[in-house]
């Protein structure tokens, strides 16, 4: 099956024929030029000054507008539409409903939609997770459309639908998923920041927009070997698997040449993407065999988690088109490079203006300065927080070694503004920035270039690269939201007090530059903490950051209760970013999830070894007690076969206790109340258990014929694509 049976007439047709990129890109979205062309101008006059002001739409206007748009879609071969919208699970959802109206008496039926039925959907969807926000006799939920991330065509299996981008609410108004906490957020973040730059004068910016550009890290295998998986269907990782002779130790994979197979998928996920306005940008080999990475440009926060949630579905499905399944696990397999998803973050105004911008010199930036004090200050005081937001049960067997960061929260600023940094602290005030040096290769016919400002530093968590910060802490089958939700509205905080500071100042006479410097040095000497240049994966690190008090926080388990601390829910509060309820039904919902996932995977380990390993192991048992007893009658020498089935034997028994010890703390565990008591049981206990029972089912495997062995090994899955 390929793409070119979705596509409509007049596209690009076969997966080798050319495309000019700019003919494509954006062609299946509802986008300002299409609004321009098909929306009268009054009407489109009045959808832009609602989306540049935050008014609300009129029906009438919404009606001509779900008109145009009906009209637009039903000519890219749309029957129906869909809310799109992002639940508590992680994924999106939607529903679909057909553009039909009633019959006719003729028996003919007209194609409509309506302004109501653009604006807001009513799902019920009451089975998604809550959190206790609703019970289910109170299932009424709300869609709504989120005109700030325009509609989209997809076109699959289903043929062409049109897709609008909602937020998710109760009958009471809480917010039941992602979207919403996101926009309330990036709402905070621009009152916040015009406050701040309305203080260095800046009066023609309108609006601040967090900026954010995911990379996506994931695995591809091919489809026939990932069927023969329990592991990889139910649980999205492999629970068992030995390493095989060669992993990634000679990073020959990494950025290497792309093959073929490899090729023609990337080449297909690449115009899917562009026709729905995804600026696919990066694409390679990353450093586990088997691993790659697309890169987009950056967008607005609300648009760029649109985007990668269509990233990710993009992948996934060209992926079974070709073959092979795409594993978004963030440790898929255990011993090589795992997967993550790098949250990069700016401040940007509606006229282009970067607040993360350092300039040449830096040290003279005193409005870059203090915004980037201000960020210090937000993570430092809310490290446990920025580290619960990038919190999933994949993520905890990722971070900490194979260039992902520790679970410690640090910032890493780079040698330049790192020394600018340091005259703050010492002397109040800096007075010269590290000039850039020339990049000498020693190669007379290379030209002379210079060196970033910094370089980088893949062990850290949060690290400045340049004009935006990178968090690569976020698990890759993660939605961007909740780490983005935490980062605006913690930076948010962290404005309004320097804005408080600086306006009492200002009242009192002071004179603005020397409060603003004053600021910047509190900041800076308060929290110098959580600066780090080095390696975060060396021990030095941990217990360092354990004397500075610093949150070393291991496991999802242990980072969920930052969601709701007082602390925490005055913050968030304050903004109007979430409730103590909205917070507590998330915290709840985290611990319910991890509980969950961890089941999955202990029932699949104790599936296995049941049903596969056991009865494997026992066959080949039987296959070399003949051996030896066939090697005795003809008086030869059987050592090593009596050996060989001794070490077996000593395995099996090893892989039969731990299967009991699993069985039980799993049957322990299914029995506790659902929440946090249940998930510290799971994570203390039931882990534990599950490492012990791949000990030996591992070692096993590299002493079994490879015929005997009840599934691909790992040489299988990572270099067979």
């Amino acid at each position: 099956m390929v793409f070119a049976q979705y596509r409509k007439k007049g596209s690009a047709g076969a997966m080798n024929e050319p495309i000019k990129v700019t003919e494509i890109f954006g062609e299946d979205v509802f986008n300002d030029t299409v609004m321009q062309e098909r929306l009268p101008k009054k009407v489109y006059r009045d959808l832009k000054r609602m989306i540049e002001e935050g008014q609300e739409l009129d029906l009438v206007t919404a009606d001509v507008i779900a008109h145009e748009m009906k009209e637009w879609a039903i000519e890219k071969g749309a029957t129906h539409y869909t809310h799109w919208f992002q639940p508590l699970t992680g994924v999106t959802a939607e529903k679909h409903d057909a553009f039909i109206s009633a019959p006719l008496p003729s028996g003919k039926v007209l194609m409509s939609f309506s302004g109501k039925e653009l604006i807001k959907g009513e799902p019920d969807a009451s089975s998604f997770p809550s959190g206790g926000l609703r019970a289910t006799f109170e299932a009424r939920g709300y869609t709504m459309w989120d005109c700030t991330s325009p509609a989209f065509i997809r076109h699959d299996a289903a043929g062409a639908t049109l897709c609008i981008p909602t937020a998710f609410c109760s009958y009471t108004g809480e917010a039941l998923d992602q979207k919403t906490p996101l926009l309330r957020s990036m709402q905070a973040i621009n009152e916040q920041s015009l406050r701040l730059i309305r203080l260095f004068g800046n009066d023609t910016s309108m609006k601040v927009v967090p900026s954010v550009g995911a990379e996506q890290e994931y695995f591809l295998v091919d489809a026939g070997k990932f069927k023969e998986r329990k592991d990889l269907i139910y649980a999205g990782r492999t629970l068992f698997g030995a390493m095989p002779p060669k992993g990634q130790e000679l990073d020959d994979h990494y950025f290497g040449t792309i093959r073929q197979r490899i090729a023609a998928f990337m080449k297909e996920v690449n115009e899917e993407l562009w026709r729905v306005g995804v600026t696919s940008k990066t694409q390679h080999n990353e450093v586990a065999p088997a691993q790659h990475e697309l890169a987009p440009i950056y967008a607005p926060a609300n648009v760029a988690v649109d985007h990668n949630h269509i990233v990710m579905q993009t992948l996934k499905r060209v992926a079974c088109r070709h073959g092979m399944k795409c594993l978004f696990h963030e440790k898929p397999f255990a011993g090589v490079n795992g997967s993550g998803k790098h949250n990069n973050w700016s401040l940007i105004t509606d006229d282009g203006k970067n607040l993360l911008d350092p300039g040449k010199t830096p040290h003279e930036n005193i409005q870059f300065l203090l915004v980037l004090t201000c960020i210090l200050k937000a993570v430092d005081e809310h490290a446990a927080l920025l580290r619960e937001s990038a919190a999933d049960p994949g993520n905890d067997h990722r971070l900490g070694a194979s260039e992902a960061p520790p679970a410690i929260i640090s910032v890493f600023l780079g040698e330049q503004l790192d020394a600018v940094f340091r005259q703050l602290i010492h002397t109040g005030a800096a007075t010269h920035s590290p000039d850039r040096e020339k990049l000498r290769t020693g190669v007379k016919t290379i030209p002379l270039l210079s060196k970033d400002a910094t370089d980088r530093n893949r062990t850290s968590p949060f690290a400045f690269t340049g004009n935006k910060f990178e968090f690569r802490m976020v698990g890759s089958r993660d939605s961007i939201a909740s780490p983005n939700v935490v980062l605006n509205t913690i930076v948010s905080e962290a404005f309004a007090e320097a804005c408080d500071a600086l306006e009492q100042k200002l009242k009192a006479g002071e004179d603005f530059n020397d409060a603003v410097h004053d600021l910047i040095k509190t900041y800076a000497s308060e929290h110098s903490r959580i600066v780090f240049n080095g390696n975060g994966y060396s021990a030095e690190w941990v217990e360092k950051s354990k004397e500075l008090g610093l949150p070393n926080l291991k496991s999802m388990v242990e980072a969920i209760p930052a969601l709701t601390t007082e602390k925490t829910i005055e913050l968030f509060e304050r903004f109007k970013v979430m409730t103590r309820d909205e917070l507590r039904s998330r915290a709840e919902i985290k611990y319910e999830n991890y509980a969950k996932a961890i089941n999955i995977e202990a029932r699949t380990m104790i599936d296995m070894a049941s049903k596969q390993f056991m009865p494997a192991v026992v066959k080949y048992t039987k296959v070399l007690a003949d051996t030896v007893n066939a090697v005795r009658e003809t008086g030869a020498d059987a050592e090593v076969q009596t050996e060989m089935l001794a070490e077996v034997s000593v395995l099996l028994r090893e892989m039969k206790n731990a299967l009991e010890e699993l069985k039980n703390k799993e049957d322990a565990a299914i029995h506790l109340p659902e929440g946090k008591e249940q998930a510290n049981f799971y994570y203390q206990q039931v882990v534990p258990a599950m490492d012990k029972l791949r000990d030996p089912v591992d070692k096993l495997e590299m002493i079994v014929d490879k015929e005997a062995w009840p599934m691909p090994s790992y040489g299988d899955l990572i270099f067979e694509v």
